[in-house]
């Protein structure tokens, strides 16, 4: 079995069974949401995937239903030209009690199991882009969509928000030269350590 194969059945599996155990964690933190400000539960955006193709990722709202984009996207920018150290908005207005909280511990991701699940993502990768951070991507930045990309990755789990664009990068272009089976399952082994730890969260 190739290793694209090989990792595609690792994500169905690793997915689905995950996306099962989660679902009462699901309506526990949908409620919360909720309760705490007005607007759905889950949130979804156009992202770039493998070769730069959009398509609509999900999370758990974290952000106040009307808050604007206009901060972060300046952050984001920013971040990508002018080689900001920190690749996360700290102290971002538009966060909410509980999503400040989901985002500490990374719970606003697990909805993209099913994206995995649909085969825009897979567990492991680079993270995809959003449209407006994609647009400032040069030739060398839009290598890192050579590959699917992931809810968790090898910057996710040596930087964790705490690199430079540059470095990010960097990372992910080496994770791409590198990749394998036994890379991922160490990938998915630290994350949880890494998340525990909180550093470099939001």
């Amino acid at each position: 079995m190739t290793y694209e194969a090989a990792k595609r059945v690792v994500d169905l599996f690793l997915a689905l069974s995950l996306l099962v155990a989660c679902l009462p964690l699901w309506l526990l933190i949908a409620g919360l949401i909720k309760l705490d400000s007005p607007g759905p539960a889950l949130y979804s955006a156009m992202v770039h995937g493998r070769g730069g193709r959009p398509f609509r990722y999900y999370k758990f709202r974290t952000m106040r239903a009307s808050a604007p984009n206009d901060m972060h996207q300046a952050f984001v920018a920013a971040y990508i030209q002018l080689g900001c150290p920190q690749g996360k908005l700290l102290d971002d207005p538009r966060l909410t009690r509980v999503g400040r909280l989901l985002r500490v511990w990374s719970l606003d991701e697990t909805p993209q199991f099913l994206n995995v699940l649909r085969g825009d993502m897979s567990l492991v990768g680079p993270r995809p882009p959003l449209t407006y951070e994609f647009q400032h991507y040069d030739a060398r930045a839009k290598r890192r969509l050579a590959v699917r990309p992931g809810i968790t990755g090898l910057q996710q789990v040596t930087s964790r928000g705490c690199a430079s664009f540059r470095r990010l990068v960097a990372t992910d272009l080496l994770y791409i030269r590198r990749q394998s089976l036994a890379l991922d399952l160490v990938i998915l082994a630290r994350t949880i350590p890494a998340v525990l730890s909180r550093r470099g969260a939001a």
